[in-house]
């Protein structure tokens, strides 16, 4: 499985949509230990390094109206063993309301078993500008000669995170940057695997996120799903 934590904590902010706000993390469960990105760190209005994540901490800045969400999803990964997936509201430092999704998978030791779930922070706070999408459509070609792909698994990522057009489009091409995989490649294979997706409808979420986080390693050897 691929650790989105991975990368080294100085290097993860160059992996990144330069307009997408993306902060990794990884939490343990066995002892609930927690572990941010310097980038989620910033977010919730602290300096790296400032302050020990706790699951404390993090339940105090979540707004009050989503904060019994974000605790079930907590204890839903933590009593099934799988990964932690939410769209929510905090409150950071300096108490401006942060719309975020936390979209993770499973971690697992080097025996295959699971110990924790891992992903990332993604700010829908800031809108993206107009202007600056159509330039960057037009900068990548490939965009515009397989629309329809990169339409679909924009609907599609509309459609389970609840963001616009311009959201899913900055979080596929965050994607295919990160993965360093062509934007239409990607998309191809994420419309591909959509209708091999079994799930609870409680579990969409986590089924959803497992493939976004994993199809790129699928495009070379072509399986199909």
């Amino acid at each position: 499985m691929h650790h989105p934590g991975d990368a080294p904590r100085g290097e993860r902010s160059a992996l990144v949509s330069p307009d997408l706000h993306v902060g990794s993390f990884r939490f343990w469960f066995v002892g609930q230990r927690w572990e941010w990105s310097d980038e989620v760190a910033r977010m919730h209005g602290y300096e790296p390094g400032e302050v020990a994540p706790t699951t404390e901490l993090l339940l105090s800045h979540k707004h009050p109206d989503d904060r019994q969400h974000v605790q079930d999803a907590l204890d839903h990964a933590l009593h099934s063993r799988s990964s932690l997936s939410s769209r929510h509201r905090f409150i950071d430092t300096g108490g401006r309301v942060h719309t975020v999704i936390v979209l993770a998978d499973r971690m697992l030791d080097d025996d295959g078993a699971v110990v924790g779930t891992e992903g990332y922070y993604i700010d829908l706070t800031d809108t993206f500008d107009q202007t600056h999408r159509q330039a960057l459509d037009a900068s990548l070609p490939e965009l515009l000669e397989s629309r329809a792909a990169i339409e679909q698994a924009k609907g599609a990522l509309m459609l389970v995170y609840r963001i616009d057009a311009n959201a899913a489009f900055e979080l596929l091409l965050w994607r295919s940057q990160h993965t360093n995989t062509k934007v239409r490649a990607l998309a191809t294979q994420i419309v591909a695997e959509l209708s091999g997706i079994e799930y609870q409808p409680e579990d969409l979420r986590r089924e959803f996120d497992h493939l976004l986080l994993t199809a790129h390693e699928r495009i070379d050897r072509g399986v199909d799903h």
